[in-house]
């Protein structure tokens, strides 16, 4: 293989340097070890003891790698991901970009309005730890103004940079507008980008919609027992399955508060999507369906040909 061709070949980019994608493994596709926003007064996940305990009872069950979509100024705290990663043996992949404004201080993104491009393209390339992915949000059923310059901002950044975009779906809803803008507007290619939460909203027409497009699906959070949806997921995840999607699905735990986890909290937490959902998912849909959605489709969705830092 020539040094060109190493050079682009998909890696995927976690906390400890690039990894080859086929090295990536049993996947919890979106999770949080650390998040803080000032919508969950007193539930933050700021402990890094429990961060630790959590992911070594998922490594326990076989998990190999996890991406938190844990984004700026929401408590990502890199430099611990780093240690847990060393600590744990697990790939752990951090995130760029920012979430809904209600997240956080207005003057905060007064700040950084202007250079958000700059910021994320830094932070997946030249950062002493550095993000694999660019985290957006959309609104409900839409994309407000916010979200449309955050997009514009992680856009840039992904034709900079190769980084895939990992979008938060407002209660499941916006994926078509959100695809409209990224992709048909900006050029990003729907194989980047990775739709969250689509089991909030179940409407299984619009995933379809969505899988056609070339995104990939993230169905997340089956551990909390206040999504209502839940139990859609199996549909959803059939449905999808029969019509040749099956290569478009991931799954992940999106743990957001202290008492979701199963370290120290009230919920199955992160370990539950391999104790609990993997063996109901081999039976119901089969080896080659688990073996697609927890090890061969993260290693496509969150692998890039990335390129080289942009000169100063």
């Amino acid at each position: 293989m020539s040094p060109q061709e190493a050079s682009s070949r998909p890696v995927v980019r976690t906390v400890l340097g690039d990894v080859p994608a086929e090295e990536l493994g049993v996947c919890d596709a979106h999770d949080h070890l650390f998040l803080r926003s000032p919508l969950l007064p007193g539930r933050e996940l700021d402990d890094p003891g429990a961060a630790e305990a959590e992911l070594r009872a998922f490594a326990g069950l076989g998990g190999r790698a996890v991406v938190q979509w844990t984004p700026r100024g929401m408590g990502r705290r890199r430099a611990h991901l780093a240690r847990l990663a060393r600590a744990t043996g697990v790939h752990l992949v951090a995130a760029t970009g920012l979430h809904q404004a209600a997240h956080y201080d207005e003057a905060l993104l007064e700040r950084s309005r202007d250079r958000l491009a700059e910021l994320f393209v830094d932070d997946l390339t030249t950062a002493p730890v550095r993000a694999g992915l660019v985290k957006v949000a959309g609104a409900f059923h839409g994309l407000d103004r916010h979200a449309r310059h955050v997009m514009t901002a992680a856009a840039h950044a992904h034709h900079a940079t190769g980084a895939p975009v990992a979008v938060h779906l407002e209660l499941g809803t916006g994926a078509l507008d959100v695809l409209d803008l990224l992709c048909d507007g900006h050029g990003v290619p729907p194989t980047s980008v990775v739709l969250g939460h689509l089991g909030r909203s179940p409407d299984v027409r619009a995933q379809l919609a969505a899988a056609r497009a070339g995104a990939f699906l993230a169905f997340d959070g089956p551990s909390r027992a206040h999504h209502a949806t839940d139990w859609r997921l199996f549909d959803s995840l059939a449905a999808l399955a029969d019509a040749g999607h099956a290569d478009r699905l991931l799954l992940g735990g999106d743990t957001t508060t202290r008492t979701a986890r199963a370290a120290g909290g009230e919920g199955p937490g992160m370990p539950y999507l391999l104790s609990g959902l993997r063996p109901r998912l081999a039976r119901e849909l089969g080896e080659d369906f688990v073996q697609r959605v927890f090890v061969d489709n993260p290693a496509r969705a969150f692998a890039a040909p990335w390129r080289p830092a942009p000169a100063a």
